[in-house]
């Protein structure tokens, strides 16, 4: 009988041969590669060999007797007083010469020798009879690969039936041998792939939405209480002398109802540059470049709308900047960006920083772990808001001095475990907005709309609502007409508006996990911002020569409004986050209360309330996975105005998301 050793030989031998036919197609062999010999077994009828001559050898071995009834050779006893020679001479048959060898030198006993040449003797039977079953599986083999077949030769043993967990391990093994070298010798179409591509990785999504924003009966549309302060400082200043024929500035719709169809696609690359360094690049949809929405109006009309009558979209770029890092020590790291990247500071809502804003600049973060249940983190950076454009104004040649605007931020956090099953996460920041509020002019009188104030850049070029306003122009008032007057300050009033206060902030956000019912988990979150960059005795002041324009009540003086913001939510169900299979879901249930200058404007939330501040209200939110890549997504959003007329409005989102 064979050992299992010798049919894992000959079986390897044999399905190797077939294998490698069956993986030829799928390989550009610039050469054929050598198959691997069979490896035949000698039985004691075996052809003869030659034996290779032994310098060492000072006496002739005896031949071994023989018994004529079966030919088998005869072994001495092993307990003789010494061992002797079992041949006279040497023998032309190599396995015989072996087993002598091995006799003499005593590392086989008599018997363990007569039961290797019988069995010797049972593989070249086995073999005969085996060999019609070889032929025909060496036929077979050779019309698929069209290689001729191979002779069977009476000194190898084969096996024809493998069985599928040897075929299996056989197949994955040649697999791995042969295109391990086709990749070293280039000779197979793996190794045609440039390395540079394997290091980078895309990524994006495609969303698209349905939002129906409501207006219910009751809000004050007829005394011009909300003034579009984005659409005046976006464009030409306005005229607000009685010269302007009657004409109002530009308005906020807050009665009319409407239906939007939108869409989103987000496409975006990580490059591994190695040796730490990465780098990002993500382009992203969007009516118009805002820093709060990358939502694409499906034929959008108005002012800065895409689309219409088919029309194509723009796209912008979103993401641009280079990351570093590195290990300080053992347990601390530390990651250095410089671009535009995504916000890095801890939120738990969307009332300071709407999730689709990126900051500009220079950051970094540092991680430590103190324990498995402990780690802490520092993040912090400079960013510009806005640089004064090089040969402002451009009209004139006397050229104003430079109003750059920066964010200043840090945030200390902590991330810890309760138990197994509850975990922690919070932060505290500190944010400083340099020069980010409206800076009012020297005097000057305008003869045009075309000319400019000395701190027209102290303006927001972009802004939502809610932010208490100012004007910004230092309007002397002349007697006489325009070009050369203005009639005592009543016409040729062309004015911009800036942010009537400062904002330094303080804010804390944290969240608390239950994972008791995993995969499902409860999550309680928070979020607090206070503005202590808030005067509200400058506010409230009506002799200050720069009168607030409160755009809650629609004329100047008499503030209504705030420094403080503050959110409440509770989630249930697996983080969207981690939607992984079909079926997953989450709920969600949140309440805030935004004061109108607790944050700027410009950078919250852009769904809730038609977007900024000075609003209060509840969102219901859920999630459906459809399947791993796939979800829905639906939110209902109740808002109010805090102060001032009354403004009310119900948003409602439907999506479906397609991420890869």
């Amino acid at each position: 009988m064979l050992t299992p050793k010798q049919v894992w030989r000959r079986t390897y031998a044999c399905f190797t041969a077939s294998l490698l036919a069956a993986l030829q197609p799928s390989l550009m062999f610039a050469a054929e590669p050598a198959l691997p010999e069979p490896l035949p077994l000698l039985a004691e009828n075996a052809a003869p060999a030659p034996a290779a001559a032994t310098a060492t050898s000072t006496s002739t071995p005896a031949p071994i007797p023989t018994d004529p009834a079966n030919a088998a050779p005869v072994l001495p006893d092993p307990n003789a007083a010494a061992p002797q020679p079992i041949l006279n001479t040497p023998s032309q048959n190599v396995t015989l010469n072996l087993i002598n060898r091995l006799v003499q030198k005593g590392i086989l006993t008599h018997g363990e020798a007569t039961d290797l040449i019988k069995g010797a003797e049972e593989d070249a039977a086995f073999a005969k009879a085996q060999a019609q079953a070889l032929a025909e599986t060496q036929a077979a083999v050779a019309a698929q690969t069209a290689m001729p077949p191979v002779q069977p030769d009476a000194e190898e043993v084969r096996v024809t039936y493998i069985p599928e967990t040897v075929k299996a391990q056989i197949r994955e093994q040649l697999r791995t041998e042969v295109f391990e070298q086709a990749r070293a010798q280039h000779w197979a179409a793996p190794g045609s792939v440039p390395e540079w591509t394997q290091r980078i990785k895309l990524f994006g999504d495609v969303r698209m939405l349905y939002q129906g924003f409501n207006f219910p009966n009751g809000n004050d549309n007829t005394t011009g209480a909300f003034p579009n302060f984005n659409a005046i400082n976006s464009g030409q200043p306005f005229n607000f002398g009685v010269d302007n024929l009657g004409l109002i500035p530009p308005q906020l719709n807050v009665d009319k109802s409407r239906d939007t169809y939108l869409m989103r696609m987000r496409l975006g690359f990580d490059i591994d540059l190695q040796d730490g360094f990465t780098a990002g690049i993500r382009f992203a949809t969007g009516s118009t470049n805002t820093p709060v929405s990358t939502n694409q109006a499906l034929a959008a009309a108005g002012p800065g709308g895409q689309g219409g009558n088919f029309s194509k979209y723009q796209l912008w770029l979103d993401r641009a900047f280079i990351k570093y890092e590195s290990s300080l020590t053992e347990n601390t790291d530390v990651a250095l960006f410089l671009g535009r990247f995504d916000n890095l500071f801890m939120t738990s809502s969307e009332i300071m920083w709407d999730e689709d804003v990126a900051l500009d600049g220079a950051a970094f973060k540092l991680k430590s772990t103190w324990s498995p249940d402990f780690k802490t983190w520092l993040s912090g950076g400079a960013f510009a808001v806005f640089n004064s454009a090089l040969n402002f104004p451009d009209n004139s040649t006397t050229k104003g001095q430079s109003y750059d605007k920066y964010l200043f931020a840090a945030q200390f956090g902590v991330e810890f475990k309760v138990t197994d099953d509850i975990e922690g996460k919070m932060s505290l920041a500190y944010y400083d907005w340099e020069n980010i509020e409206g800076r009012f002019s020297s005097p000057f009188v305008p003869a045009s709309v075309n000319d400019a104030g000395d701190t027209d850049n102290s303006r927001p070029l972009f802004a939502q609502k809610g932010n208490t306003y100012r004007k910004i122009r230092n309007i002397t008032p002349t007697a006489g007409a325009s070009p050369g007057g203005n009639l005592n300050g009543t016409v040729a009033q062309f004015q911009y508006f800036g942010l009537a206060t400062k904002f330094r902030q303080i804010a804390w956000a944290g969240r608390l996990d239950f994972n008791h019912l995993r995969p499902l988990q409860v999550s309680l979150l928070g979020e607090f911002v206070k503005n202590v960059g808030l005067d509200t005795a400058a506010m409230r002041n009506l002799n200050r020569p720069d009168p607030v324009v409160n755009n809650r009540s629609g004329g100047t003086g008499n503030w209504e409004g705030g420094d403080t913001a503050w959110y409440m939510g509770v989630n249930f169900g697996k983080p969207t986050t981690l939607f992984n299979e079909r079926g997953d879901w989450a709920f969600g249930v949140g309440y805030r209360y935004v004061e109108s200058d607790a944050v700027v404007d410009g950078f919250t939330d852009s769904n809730f309330g038609g977007g900024g501040t000075n609003m209060k209200g509840y969102t219901l939110s859920a999630a459906l996975a459809l399947s791993k890549q796939t979800a829905l997504h639906l939110s209902y959003m109740a808002a109010a105005q805090i102060a001032g007329p009354t403004l009310r409005s119900d948003v409602i989102m439907f999506d479906l998301t397609a991420r890869f």
